[in-house]
């Protein structure tokens, strides 16, 4: 069984490279995984890399490059049927980072193309993935309104807040993913199982360190351009030791930032080689690159990517700011693709270890209300 899978947000390809990858064979040989058939991103060079590495020029026009609120879905002439749809809804008004407008932002109503799409296609089930502020924006309000309209497509959610350093990523990138399950699958017993972590225990995390070491990344490597800093800069990274940012006390007052609080942050963080990393992000200014244990610079590029677990032939297209964009944006192929395994089983009714999801967030799907006024606030 092969579903068809479209997406929308698309990014880079992270979620269609986990797609691409996904699969097994069941107990009677037949063979489960994903097919790609179409997809939107509305940025051109995020749609260059897409194509490059997810399909080739052949299938080329399955691509569109398009701001999605002027994307067509009710065109079936150009967009085929689909099974599976998968999209990460622009995260910039829930992330914990930001102002936290949710709802009210630019970008928070955009989740609501992604219930254009269920409702058009009805394909068998959905991913959605989100960061973990979705849960707290709007003082909660804004994440029970999206599962009720998710739900109201006609689905059975799971939704489960993933860490996934407990999957075989070297990141502490935390989010929640939304699993629904067509009403009539859900009768007939199909039910989607969160898959239980494979590195669980903060001892088997995949490492920076080994991330970026195994194998070394050749000097050649694409996208693997280092950043010329100031003298200035390098001082000050002279004095931040592993693990430390820019407010450690060792840094001389002449090379110290001058801005008030934030001693907590990532600005101008070192990794610690022997933990996984903190948070790949694609914006903010200087201090935000991600900075080397003992080296004194940034990670290039590759580097990011290698975090973030793309392939070393995983071709970013684009300048180095918007390739460092697309690559904070992204979903991590390796915790992803157990996702997307352990629903091709749930479908082809195989065994998987499986964990309960996220209470709270589950208690949120219950969606208790009294007539139309949403009662019931949870946040993790």
């Amino acid at each position: 069984m092969i579903f068809r899978t479209a997406e929308l947000f698309a990014g880079p390809g992270g979620g269609a490279y986990a797609a691409k990858t996904a699969h097994f064979l069941d107990k009677n040989g037949e063979k489960w995984g994903f097919k790609h058939v179409w997809a939107n991103e509305y940025d051109s060079d995020t749609v260059d890399t897409y194509k490059l590495n997810i399909i080739g020029d052949e299938n080329a026009n399955t691509v569109f490059c398009e701001d999605v609120r002027k994307f067509d879905l009710t065109n079936h002439e150009v967009l085929s049927d689909i099974d599976t749809l998968i999209f990460g809804f622009p995260c910039n008004d829930y992330s914990l980072v930001g102002k936290q407008k949710g709802l009210d932002g630019n970008f928070g109503p955009l989740y609501s193309y992604g219930v254009k799409a269920l409702k058009e296609f009805q394909p068998k089930f959905f991913v959605a993935e989100n960061v973990g502020g979705l849960s707290s924006a709007n003082e909660g309000e804004a994440f029970i309104q999206i599962l009720k309209e998710f739900q109201q497509t006609g689905y059975v959610l799971t939704p489960h807040f993933y860490k996934f350093e407990e999957y075989g990523v070297p990141q502490a990138r935390h989010r929640i993913i939304i699993v629904g399950i067509r009403n009539d699958l859900a009768k007939e017993g199909i039910e989607f199982r969160v898959p239980a972590p494979t590195t669980p225990n903060p001892s088997q995390y995949k490492t920076t360190g080994e991330a970026l070491t195994t194998p070394p990344i050749a000097e050649d490597a694409l996208n693997h351009e280092f950043t010329n800093h100031n003298e200035r800069t390098l001082n000050m990274l002279s004095f931040i030791p592993e693990g430390g940012n820019a407010w450690v006390e060792d840094i001389p007052k002449e090379f110290r930032l001058n801005v008030k609080g934030a001693k907590l942050s990532n600005i101008y963080k070192r990794l610690d080689r022997n933990k996984p990393s903190y948070t790949v992000t694609g914006s903010g200014g200087g201090g935000t690159h991600m900075y080397h244990w003992s080296e004194n610079r940034a990670l290039t590029n590759r580097e990011r990517a290698r975090i973030q677990t793309f392939p070393d032939d995983y071709h970013f297209c684009g300048g180095k700011e918007s390739v460092r964009k697309q690559i904070g944006m992204a979903i991590p192929p390796d915790g992803f693709r157990h996702i997307l395994i352990a629903i091709l089983k749930t479908f082809a009714r195989e065994d998987y270890e499986w964990i309960e999801p996220t209470k709270k967030l589950q208690m949120s799907a219950l969606l208790k209300e009294s007539g139309n006024e949403i009662v019931s606030v949870v946040k993790i």
